[in-house]
């Protein structure tokens, strides 16, 4: 198995600090704390965002899942740079936390231990789905689900190769807490270029 270093000091913090306003919002009420806002970039600078789930987050970094094919997936390939944001009101006066950094796919064995806990319906949507492609007619998807159904029935459904894993390495986290009259407190941690660590706050 392999071993992940240990990160650094003031990365650990972040990390913990993350964890534990993530238990929070668990307890909160939050209808979905694993929910966050991906945005990319393509190459031309246009950005897009749309809301994804994370579903492992350790010293590496913040994974989701998703086709390669799909939009978000071909911009992070070819500019594989993204940035996170988790909005949790419920917790404390309000929380946001902002995660930016490069991003790199997982191992294969990641992504098939992870699509393997799948409800099998969603493991047949990814085989169906030709995510972010133009969808017509509407019938059309019902009839790929058919398909996939009656390939893998009686059988285990493996994972499509170009479904998989992502990881955003955080670069940059700031930990955003509301207040009375717009005077929030926020804490920015930071790498620089030589992957040294610092920590300061912001105004407002």
């Amino acid at each position: 198995m392999k071993t992940i270093p240990a990160p650094p000091p003031l990365l650990t913090e972040a990390l913990a600090t993350f964890d534990r306003l993530f238990a929070e919002a668990g307890t909160s009420g939050e209808p979905d704390p694993t929910a966050m806002v991906l945005a990319t970039a393509a190459l031309d600078a246009r950005p897009s965002a749309r809301t994804v789930l994370l579903k492992a987050h350790d010293a590496r970094g913040f994974v989701f899942y998703t086709h390669l094919d799909g939009r978000k997936g071909r911009e992070l390939q070819a500019n594989p740079h993204a940035a996170l944001l988790f909005h949790w009101p419920r917790v404390r006066d309000g929380v946001q936390v902002r995660i930016e950094g490069a991003v790199e796919i997982v191992s294969d064995e990641e992504a098939d231990a992870y699509f393997a806990t799948r409800p099998r319906g969603s493991q047949v949507g990814a085989w169906a789905s030709k995510q972010s492609e133009t969808l017509a007619p509407v019938s059309r998807f019902a009839e790929r689900i058919e398909q996939v159904e009656h390939e893998f029935e009686g059988r285990d459904i493996p994972r499509p190769h170009r479904w998989t894993g992502l990881r955003v390495r955080p670069g940059h986290i700031e930990f955003w807490y509301g207040a009375q009259f717009r005077l929030h407190e926020r804490h920015l941690y930071e790498a620089d270029a030589a992957g040294e660590w610092s920590v300061r706050m912001l105004y407002p």
